[in-house]
């Protein structure tokens, strides 16, 4: 991928989905479609809640989030009140549910959220938060399943375990073949360039932090297994 694909400001390496509707990597397609296809003959309807967002989706996410017009959570998903969090500490809530623009992951098109749609009950709110994915959670099936599975078609967890930046999120895949050189090529003079000529909200106190984000957020992720 250039430097476009990797920040989220192009589009030329997705391709659009109707059914599931999604946009991933073309090349993360087939494989993807084929997890589904396993999933739906074990009862289970996997169905992505988030794949592809470019830059300026994400920008909007951390924007709304610092200025308290969407919800932010502690390490622990417990509800934060903005108003009373200095700035410093907004910037490790967000970080710990929300990628910084120009570095999540979704631009690669590699990574998808999903859920099993056959499980969610009527009138039920899907929240993404690890709850829902623990053994008895309504996704409990879906995890395990995607547990003894999800390899042999080139997914992991990226943030399996907590290892200090982005807090475990049991409904994020990643496709390997894809997100690990990508990782390796996005360079934190990259990410800081993005950022620098963006509109992010708090941008002193993250470029600030940035070399700090870079290693603790983005690199700070499980590896394949």
């Amino acid at each position: 991928m250039n430097e476009l694909e990797l920040t989220g400001q192009a589009r030329s390496h997705v391709v659009e989905l109707s059914d599931p509707r999604c946009m991933l990597h073309y090349e993360a397609v087939a494989s993807f479609l084929a997890m589904r296809d396993a999933a739906r003959d074990a009862g289970i309807d996997l169905t992505p809640r988030s794949s592809f967002r470019d830059f300026q989706a994400q920008l909007g996410i951390w924007n709304r989030k610092w200025s308290g017009e969407r919800p932010i959570y502690d390490r622990q998903g417990a509800l934060l009140d903005r108003k009373q969090l200095p700035d410093s500490a907004a910037v490790d809530a967000i970080l710990c549910w929300s990628a910084i623009p120009g570095g999540s992951r979704h631009h690669w098109g590699s990574d998808v959220d999903v859920i099993d749609a056959a499980a969610v009950p009527p009138g039920y709110t899907v929240e993404l938060l690890p709850a829902e994915y623990a053994p008895e959670g309504i996704f409990g099936r879906l995890s395990q399943w995607l547990d003894a599975n999800m390899r042999r078609f080139g997914f992991y967890r990226p943030y399996r375990t907590d290892r200090g930046g982005v807090s475990p999120e049991p409904w994020h895949l990643s496709y390997a073949p894809i997100s690990q050189p990508a990782l390796e090529s996005l360079s934190l003079s990259t990410l800081r360039r993005v950022l620098e000529a963006s509109n992010i909200e708090g941008k002193p106190h993250v470029l600030a932090r940035l070399p700090e984000i870079y290693t603790r957020f983005l690199l700070a992720v499980d590896t394949p297994s």
